[in-house]
């Protein structure tokens, strides 16, 4: 294998190791983004949950005035039998304390609903702000921790990324374009193996004699399928032979 193909396949290397550090990053950032959706969504909960307690509440108190109103009547209506004197105003007087009963007990039962309603609420609204208290405390202590391992993985790139400059100097220029190009377009794989034939990023069987070119290892090769670099290592055949 010539020394431009050798510098492009220790460039992959460094080029993967940087990816690693970049995948590495996000995913701690990611925990933490995580973290802090599910707080959010909890206190949105907790936001519903108190708007549709407000409601209740206003249920309660239309239902419970309801409920005196209709008490309120009953004793208005029965004084006032005391002092009716035909059947006809007597009856009507009983069917208008009748009601108001039927009232009073549909009242009663709608009060005995909302204050369950309430009751459960109010329960479900403490146990997300006690959950919220804790996943709070959790993500300040994750903070701290993800800070440093993301300073500490940083680090570790920016040494790399220097290797990388260096080495990417001794490349020709139209060569390093054009692999930063593919490097790019292929999902950070620039240049790849070729074992028995096959393309190891598309993993589709190159022409045999091209095959045969590459093998000699004396300039670059592109796979027609997927247009990466390729390059191959005699042990690698053996490897695969065994």
């Amino acid at each position: 294998m010539n020394e431009e193909i050798n510098k492009l396949v220790a460039l992959q290397e460094l080029d993967s190791e940087i990816s690693g550090f970049d995948r590495n990053v996000r995913d701690r950032k990611q925990e933490l983004a995580d973290r802090e959706q599910s707080i959010a969504d909890k206190e949105e909960s907790i936001a519903q949950l108190k708007e549709k307690i407000t409601s209740l509440e206003q249920q309660k108190r239309e239902a419970k005035a309801e409920h005196d109103d209709a008490q309120t009547r009953i004793k208005e209506r029965q004084n006032k039998m005391m002092q009716v004197q035909t059947s006809r105003e007597h009856q009507a007087l009983l069917k208008e304390i009748e009601d108001s009963k039927r009232i009073i007990k549909e009242k009663e039962e709608q009060l005995l609903l909302l204050s369950e309603q309430l009751k459960i609420n109010k329960g479900n609204i403490d146990e997300l702000q006690n959950l919220c208290k804790g996943e709070k405390k959790l993500l300040t202590e994750t903070n701290t921790k993800v800070e440093k391992e993301v300073k500490k993985l940083l680090s570790k790139r920016d040494g790399i990324e220097g290797k990388r400059e260096q080495l990417s100097s001794d490349l020709r220029p139209n060569i390093l374009k054009r692999y930063n190009l593919i490097l790019k377009k292929r999902g950070g794989a620039g240049i790849v193996k070729i074992i028995s034939g096959v393309c190891q990023g598309c993993f589709m069987t190159v022409p045999p004699q091209q095959f045969n070119e590459i093998r000699k290892g004396d300039k670059l090769h592109i796979c027609p399928t997927c247009n990466r670099m390729l390059y191959f290592k005699e042990e690698q055949e053996e490897t695969c032979d065994a």
